[in-house]
């Protein structure tokens, strides 16, 4: 099949090309260096002419509430109008575990606007909604420092490596559609501080990870579940110990 795969030069739509490339398919990674811009639209109506499959796993470069929902609302929008003129067969997303739970984070918002774009489209799809990656606990610390200090809750979380969520979404791209909604966590349940704390630690940073209820993920409040998938979900093999040691 020949798939497109909207931000296939990143963290994992590079690692979904090449697995979708190994298994024989024609996969096409497209973002702005290639050409193809899904704010503006310029490139999106020619990739997509003769696909079988969008797989968008892009993301909004700027977090700040406005910004984001811009961005998924405008970049959704012109790929569901793209992709219906080119006649895909099959729009995969990758979306965020907890989503729908969350109105508070302003970038949750977004992900859930752009669920509903997708669904409500009339194409066929599959929604795959993904925990936290390991790659990302850096991140997340350095946004929840404070004067050295990092304060993060200890709510629920259940993090993923990004090759097994690379996996899935592959798999899921060279599928049937599911019309429907896959959550997949990797196999250990954490506080969000403790999940952190175990990075930073086997990183040999300094910074003290302070456990505090009031903190706020990303705007939101989190509880004892926020972020972890529902009954159902589909549980990745590699677990934390097993990613840090690589």
């Amino acid at each position: 099949m020949r798939i497109v795969v909207i931000g296939g030069t990143g963290l994992i739509g590079s690692k979904v090309v090449t697995r979708l490339d190994e298994h024989g398919h024609d996969a096409v990674p497209a973002s702005p260096t290639s050409g193809v811009d899904t704010l503006t639209g310029e490139g999106v109506k020619e990739v997509l002419r003769g696909a079988d499959v969008l797989v968008d796993v892009s993301n909004s470069p700027s977090f700040a509430d406005d910004d984001v929902m811009r961005f998924f609302r405008t970049a959704t929008t012109n790929l569901v109008e793209a992709a219906r003129s080119a006649g895909v067969g099959h729009y995969v997303a990758l979306s965020v575990v907890g989503a729908d739970r969350l109105p508070e984070s302003g970038y949750l918002r977004a992900k859930v606007a752009q669920e509903r774009l997708i669904t409500e489209s009339g194409l066929r799809h599959s929604l795959v909604r993904a925990t936290q990656f390991f790659e990302f606990a850096g991140s997340i610390a350095d946004a929840a420092t404070e004067n050295g200090t990092v304060r993060l809750s200890g709510g629920g979380v259940q993090p993923i490596a990004a090759e097994d969520v690379a996996h899935v979404v592959g798999r899921t791209a060279a599928g049937d559609p599911l019309d429907g909604v896959l959550e997949i966590a990797g196999p250990d349940a954490f506080g969000l501080d403790e999940w952190v704390r175990a990075v930073l630690t086997a990183r040999a940073d300094a910074r003290q990870v302070v456990t505090d209820p009031g903190a706020r993920y990303f705007g939101a409040l989190l509880g004892p579940n926020s972020l972890r998938p529902g009954p159902g979900g589909e549980v990745a093999p590699t677990s934390l110990a097993e990613w840090l040691a690589r």
